[in-house]
């Protein structure tokens, strides 16, 4: 039987999200999806779509945070363009926003990611094994992404360094 999400909204346009499993039990996505949430949401955020305030309860677990608010405006624009997509009242749309946004999370505190992904002026370009990483990997109970466990499964997925001048080959556009 599938889980379902209750949505419940306020008299001040905030939605709340009840939904019945901890972020580590949201499914996967397919990492061409993945991408396709990061151009969507990067549109919104451009369109200054902020969205309403959004605030996400998962069932108490010991230690785990059970209430996640997505306030901040930029992920509030990323979250309204994927609710509006697919729908946070799902788990596919809600495991795709969170995915996204503990990515984006990521790459803003993890130095070691500069490699996979280069900042141009038409946007964001992801190695592809980074995408495919994000797409695949659980969340954990804050739903972000566990780094040295990122780090291990890219560690696998990476071909070795190339001598001097050499980079990472397959770095190209892809988001």
């Amino acid at each position: 039987m599938p889980h379902s999400i209750r949505v419940a909204e306020a008299p001040n346009g905030a939605l709340t999200y009840a939904i019945p499993v901890p972020p580590q039990s949201l499914p996967p996505v397919a990492p061409r999806q993945l991408l396709a949430a990061w151009e969507l949401a990067r549109e919104a955020a451009d369109r200054q779509q902020w969205g309403k305030p959004r605030l996400l309860l998962f069932p108490p677990a010991e230690g785990s945070p059970s209430e996640l608010a997505i306030a901040d405006r930029d992920a509030g624009a990323w979250a309204e363009a994927i609710d509006a997509a697919i729908g946070l009242d799902t788990m596919a749309g809600l495991s795709l926003c969170l995915r996204l946004l503990a990515l984006v999370e990521l790459l803003g505190r993890a130095r070691w990611l500069t490699a996979l992904f280069a900042v141009t002026p038409s946007g964001i370009d992801l190695h592809p094994a980074l995408l495919g990483a994000a797409a695949a990997m659980p969340l954990d109970a804050g739903a972000r992404f566990d780094e040295s466990g990122l780090r291990r499964l890219l560690s696998r997925r990476l071909p070795r360094a190339e001598p001097a001048g050499g980079g990472i080959s397959g770095l190209g556009r892809t988001a």
